[in-house]
């Protein structure tokens, strides 16, 4: 099917029109954030899983009941999504925790007055490019990939699910108020998670004893986290994830790109990727 019959345009990016209807798009639009809630904000395939079970361990001084009975999308659930209405999230004791695709711009008015606490998960877009392509090729609601090539100029044109990898990290790194936003990349959450784990309870004001966090780390390896059908997707029917073309939960690592694009390729994502992000100062450790 062609990105006519699947995606929907909303601010001027593609959304999966199936999970995205114009009702739990105006829900989001109106949605009322309350000053402790948290949220979970990332470019699709850029670590939205791994954080969705960090973060509520953290929270719940590392009992892992809600990772271990409720599916992600509904501990921590997309605020963009269809069945966000259906969740009663008014009645949830704080602090609640939720995740969104979005861009910093499409952020709902009372998240630029309440000043929630967010956590914006950055990746190498070239890692984030491998996932997608992937990830396009097994999710019944997205465009299939097609070709690498033309897949891969689609994803640079900002052509894809969500937008520009480019526009959505330079919209939240220019946040005009940081102090309640917390930056990591995947790729920090790689090198030492344990690490990642201490300021992430540290930035949420969730004091944690070193052999809680241990746990947390220990359980959240992705090794581990992959084993745990809440988090896993693997009780998602197959009409929706094809799970044999491929695992929603792939490798875990960082570099993969070199597995995927050829030399040329990987030239020209270079050369795009200076043009673009050549006013930004933030050092991301892949630079």
């Amino acid at each position: 099917m062609t990105e006519a019959e699947l995606y929907s345009v909303y601010y001027g990016v593609y959304m999966p029109a199936g999970l995205h209807s114009p009702r739990s798009l105006n829900y989001f639009s109106e949605f009322s954030f309350r000053p402790d809630d948290i949220l979970i904000a990332t470019y699709p395939k850029s670590g939205t899983t791994w954080m969705q079970e960090i973060v509520p361990l953290i929270v719940s001084g590392g009992d892992p009941t809600s990772v271990e009975t409720l599916p992600n999308w509904n501990r921590t659930p997309w605020l963009e999504e269809n069945q966000v209405y259906t969740l009663k999230l008014e009645q949830r004791p704080s602090p609640r925790t939720f995740s969104t695709h979005f861009q910093y711009g499409m952020m709902p008015k009372s998240f630029f007055e309440v000043k929630p606490r967010a956590i914006y998960v950055m990746r190498n877009p070239k890692d984030v490019f491998t996932s997608s392509y992937h990830y396009h090729g097994m999710a019944a609601f997205a465009v299939n990939p097609g070709p690498q090539s033309e897949f891969l100029q689609k994803f640079l044109d900002g052509k894809v699910m969500f937008g520009s990898w480019f526009d959505h990290v330079k919209s939240w790194l220019g946040a005009e108020e940081k102090g309640h936003i917390m930056y990591i990349t995947y790729e920090e959450l790689i090198t030492d998670l344990k690490d990642c784990v201490a300021r992430i309870a540290q930035f949420l004001e969730k004091p944690l004893d070193p052999e809680v966090i241990e746990k947390i780390a220990d359980r959240c390896l992705f090794v581990n986290m992959k084993k745990n059908n809440m988090s896993n997707y693997s009780k998602v029917s197959c009409e929706v994830f094809d799970l044999k073309k491929s695992e929603f939960l792939r490798k875990g690592i960082a570099g993969d790109w070199k597995n995927q694009l050829t030399v040329a390729e990987s030239e020209y994502f270079d050369a795009v990727y200076r043009d673009k992000m050549k006013d930004v100062k933030y050092k991301f450790g892949w630079d």
